[in-house]
């Protein structure tokens, strides 16, 4: 089967799948093959701070306190202190609720043995382990990556999938992100492309097309 450019594979993909009363994602699906998944090495979970955006707004929270908490307000879509943990997060329940709203975490670095003591068990599943920030910095910029950004995690099975954007954007646009992907994934493979078996791409209710 000849392969597929993403551009080429993006098109078709668009093409096939009927017209839907909402906007859609479009994901790559990558099925890996000669890797022992038990090794911590070969589990793929990067964060990917895509050049065209997700094509849907993107969700950040932040753990801090004092003067960064007030710096982050208005850029990030929840702002957690120290007071107003137990509240948020009260019971598992609600606490699911509150980490499933949200794509993506910060933390200031001393939050973090509360937040793993309370809410581990709740965002380590869900790959939403909040990234640490030293005391005192001022984490706009890395809201605003984050806000463009896709985690990319196969959770140590063979066959995972990725949103690279959503059907209204552009195909040029998604496959500029489809390509930054599939080189995140290749790079972080021990063989690269090798350890590949194929990768499709789709609309989310769409068939696949086969891009190699």
């Amino acid at each position: 089967m000849a392969e597929k450019t993403p551009l080429e594979a993006i098109r078709e993909a668009l093409k096939v799948a009927p017209e839907r009363k909402f906007v859609e994602s479009v994901e790559v699906a990558v099925n890996l093959k000669e890797l022992d998944l038990t090794l911590p090495k070969n589990r793929v979970e990067e964060d990917v701070n895509l050049p065209k955006g997700r094509g849907k707004p993107i969700k950040v929270g932040i753990f801090a306190s004092g003067e960064m908490a007030q710096k982050v307000r208005a850029v990030a879509d929840l702002v957690v202190t120290p007071d107003q943990m137990d509240e948020l997060f009260k019971t598992k329940r609600v606490a699911r609720k509150q980490v499933n709203a949200i794509d993506f975490f910060l933390a200031e670095a001393p939050m973090m043995p509360a937040i793993g003591k309370k809410l581990g068990q709740v965002m380590g599943p869900r790959g939403k382990v909040p990234r640490p920030i030293a005391p005192g910095s001022d984490p706009t910029a890395i809201i605003q990556n984050l806000k463009r950004g896709l985690r990319v995690r196969n959770k140590g099975k063979r066959t995972f999938h990725a949103p690279v954007g959503t059907r209204d954007m552009t195909p040029e646009d998604l496959a500029e992100n489809l390509q930054l992907v599939l080189n995140r994934i290749t790079g972080k493979l021990e063989r690269g492309r090798h350890n590949i078996a194929s990768v499709y791409v789709k609309t989310s209710m769409g068939p696949s097309v086969r891009l190699w």
